[in-house]
Parts: C-alpha cells; structure tokens; sequence
C-alpha cells in the first residue's frame, strides 16, 4: 500500500465524519443499559452478608450470655401445647439494642430496616416480625428492657465494641458526647447508667 493512499483515505474519513475525532451520538453507541425486571436467582446466606467485626455480631454474642428469661415467661406457645411458636424475644432485644446505637427509635423505622438493611436482617433471621410487635414488645416490657438495654449499652461502650453516636429520646436525636475513655472507671460507668436511667 503506498503512501499516497493512506494520505488519501484520511482525507476520506474526515470528509465523511468517521474519523476517531468525531464524537459518537447517543443514538449510535451501542451499550449495556440496566434491566430491572429480570429475575436473579441470589444463593447466599445471611452470615456472609455481614462482616466478623460488625458490631451486631458483638450485640448478638452479649445477648447470649445475659439472663433473658423475664422477657420469655408471658410466652403461651410451649411444648405440648397446640399453637404457632411465638418470636424470640432476643431476636427483639437485639433488634432494640442495635437500632438504639444507631438512633433509632420508631418501631416502624426499625420494622423497615428489617427488610432492607444488612445488619438488621442478620440480626432478625428470618423470624417473623413487624412494627406492631416491635411496639408492643417495647411498652409491655418497657422497664426491664430500658434496665438491661442501659447495662448492655453501657457494657458494651465500656468495651469498645460499639460507638453511640446519637441516643434517640422521645423521637428526638441528642448527640452524645461521651467517649470510650470516659467510661474506664466504676464511678464513671455508674454515674452514666443513673443519666440514662433518668433520661
């Protein structure tokens, strides 16, 4: 090929409009757009979907280890007697717990986040919920649940293993200005369970 050819091919692309310098129409480009109707098939489990450290897993592990049983004995669903099982209480607790480290005080909010947020569904597990019980739960068990959800808070901060960032109070958000420090000492944590308490 001779190089008055190649000369004379450029002049033709530029004189055309396909040379590289032309920029391509939205009308020409050929790309993949998003299909949001199409069926996924996702196979994962719950436990993947959350990292080791997430702080929910602390909350769930402490749980464990907590005298919970208060908060089992209204249930009637028991073995040898007819019925459906009733939710986990703990299952209850944690969502509360977590939800209050992060701010989050209407059932209903914690009821959607439930359904679309990681850590809330690690914790729930599949069990059944919904923002009446989540209501419920709390008015019927209003002050042993603000009793052991102050220690458990507490305890937990005192260990580093969650950060309050904001404390929900009667649909309102304080930020909280206590850090991990200030917990190390037996006086300190005290005088802090007696502020929730009163709050």
């Amino acid at each position: 090929m001779s190089q008055d050819r190649l000369f004379a091919e450029d002049v033709v692309a530029e004189a055309t409009g396909t040379a590289a310098e032309v920029a391509t129409r939205p009308s020409q480009a050929r790309v993949s757009g998003p299909v949001r109707n199409q069926v996924e098939m996702v196979l994962r489990d719950l436990d993947s979907t959350l990292p080791e450290d997430h702080p929910a897993r602390a909350i769930w592990e402490f749980l464990q280890k907590v005298d919970t049983s208060a908060f089992y004995a209204a249930i009637k669903a028991i073995d040898g007697v007819a019925g459906r099982p009733a939710s986990d209480p703990r299952v209850l607790l944690a969502l509360w717990l977590y939800a209050t480290t992060q701010g989050v005080g209407s059932a209903r909010q914690l009821d959607r986040l439930c359904a679309e947020h990681d850590a809330y569904r690690w914790l729930r597990g599949g069990v059944p919920i919904n923002y009446h019980m989540l209501s419920d739960f709390r008015v019927a068990h209003q002050q042993a649940l603000d009793e052991l959800l102050t220690g458990i808070l507490a305890s937990l901060m005192a260990e580093g293993l969650v950060k309050l960032d904001h404390v929900a109070q009667d649909g309102m958000r304080t930020r909280a200005s206590a850090g991990a420090s200030s917990f190390r000492r037996k006086e300190r944590l005290e005088q802090c369970l007696r502020e929730a308490r009163e709050r």
